[in-house]
């Protein structure tokens, strides 16, 4: 899984530690979600992705190998 967390964090203009305050998570959790490194719940992904003012899909970008 990808995600556009980094991108759409930039963009908002704030930081890793304000993104993770607002998805009620450790900071470090939002570096392994950035780094592809931790496959995130639905319900920290609805968090993170409402936090950068997205949707789930427009964050976390799925890549199933056996699809393609």
């Amino acid at each position: 899984m990808r995600t556009r967390i980094r991108e759409l964090r930039a963009k908002a203009g704030i930081t890793q530690e304000e993104l993770a305050q607002q998805a009620g998570v450790r900071r470090e959790t939002i570096v392994f979600l950035e780094k592809g490194k931790y496959n995130p719940s639905l319900k920290l992904a609805y968090k993170v992705s409402r936090a950068l003012g997205s949707t789930i899909e427009e964050v976390f970008i799925f890549e199933d190998e056996d699809l393609a």
